[in-house]
């Protein structure tokens, strides 16, 4: 016998609401990024002010969100999306090294 799922019918999503999805990725132990939040409306913009207090980088791209939209929370990134994402992820890591660097090579003020 089929065992039944308890998730609830996925209803239409509306163009005209915001959305997000955040992911995690630990190269260490992940084999992939995983969705760890999405939503949307509200919750969407909720997600993205944690993250942008968090010091996240926040890239916005409908077609990814749309697609990552219909993963499985802690479930990690279909393959469609590989591309993408890692090019999201090639940018950030690159954005990052730039500033350590640069805040490497700047003396701090005295105080």
């Amino acid at each position: 016998m089929a065992r039944r799922s308890h998730r609830p019918p996925q209803r239409p999503l509306d163009p005209n609401k915001k959305r997000a999805v955040a992911l995690e990725y630990a190269r260490e132990s992940d084999p992939a990024p995983r969705v760890t939040a999405k939503g949307e409306g509200i919750l969407a913009e909720k997600i993205i002010e944690i993250a942008r207090a968090h010091g996240v980088t926040v890239r916005e791209d409908r077609d990814l969100v749309q697609l990552l939209g219909a993963v499985d929370i802690d479930s990690p990134i279909p393959v469609e999306a590989f591309q993408a994402v890692a090019e999201i992820l090639s940018y950030i890591y690159r954005r990052q090294g730039s500033l350590a660097a640069h805040r490497k090579s700047t003396p701090e003020s005295s105080r």
